[in-house]
């Protein structure tokens, strides 16, 4: 139940959301109150993602109201290899370095320039945006949004979106990568059961942008769950939440053992802290 009533239109549609989805949030098989979907267009593709989360919504607010925790946040993604942020024209920006799913240099990875702009934040409702005009492989107008609402017993309904455009170059990139390297891979959505019993799940586009929406929310969550800790402790208390909870969908999620991981996390963690 929402904890007060909402004070702005946009609250007040996301209530509306968390009361249709009650009973997914209750009943599904991500191991948690969580809904995803995908929607795919001609020109652009979108992974949403709505999900009951532990910490009271002050909590997220100030975590996720500050742009340097946002880097901290995009860091545990396994493709960030950098972020920094910047001002620019009176506008904060966060410079995102995006490359392979392993160690490499940051000249070999494609930087983003995402614009952080803090659409509402007050007691009842936040609205955080990030936006990119360009990304690599000729894709464009990234977005990744966060709203969030009270609820009671120190809770908070949080719907995240990831967004992102392509034209007839970055179509035929990706086309590439989903019948090569990306061949064996899906997303969440099933598609059909087999004779047995057994899920199919979405490939394609919508797995792709669907095992990335799941990555930056799981961060999302990892993130606030070790904000509490001593700060000493929250690099590796985030990195080990965000391991093991991608862990739980090994089908969809899984690139490496979890040494490796860390040990790529904690090198370009420092990486960041030394370089300017």
């Amino acid at each position: 139940m929402f904890a007060a009533a909402p004070e702005s239109s946009t609250g007040a549609a996301l209530l509306d959301k968390y009361t249709s989805l009650a009973d997914r949030l209750q009943q599904n098989s991500y191991q948690r109150p969580l809904y995803l979907d995908s929607t795919e267009s001609g020109t652009d593709i979108e992974g949403d993602i709505y999900a009951v989360v532990d910490y009271p919504f002050a909590t997220v607010n100030a975590g996720l109201n500050d742009p340097d925790n946002w880097c901290d946040v995009l860091s545990l993604h396994l493709n960030t290899k950098y972020c920094r942020v910047t001002s620019e024209n009176a506008k904060t920006m966060l410079r995102v370095s995006i490359g392979k799913k392993f160690s490499q240099p940051l000249e070999d990875a494609y930087t983003l320039e995402f614009t952080y702009r803090v659409t509402a934040s007050t007691a009842k409702y936040l609205e955080i945006q990030l936006s990119a005009e360009k990304g690599p492989m000729g894709t464009r107008n990234y977005r990744i949004q966060v709203q969030a609402i009270p609820l009671t017993n120190g809770r908070t309904f949080l719907h995240m979106t990831y967004f992102y455009a392509y034209g007839w170059a970055g179509r035929i990139a990706m086309k590439t990568y989903l019948a090569t390297i990306g061949s064996g891979k899906v997303g969440f959505t099933v598609t059909r059961r087999q004779g047995n019993g057994q899920p199919e799940y979405i490939r394609g586009m919508r797995g792709l942008v669907e095992r990335n929406a799941m990555r930056y929310y799981l961060a999302i969550d990892a993130y606030l769950g070790a904000s509490a800790a001593p700060p000493s402790q929250q690099l590796q208390k985030r990195l080990q939440a965000w391991f093991t909870a991608t862990e739980q969908y090994p089908r969809q999620l899984h690139e490496m053992e979890r040494s490796a991981y860390i040990d790529m996390k904690l090198r370009e963690n420092l990486r960041q802290r030394t370089m300017r």
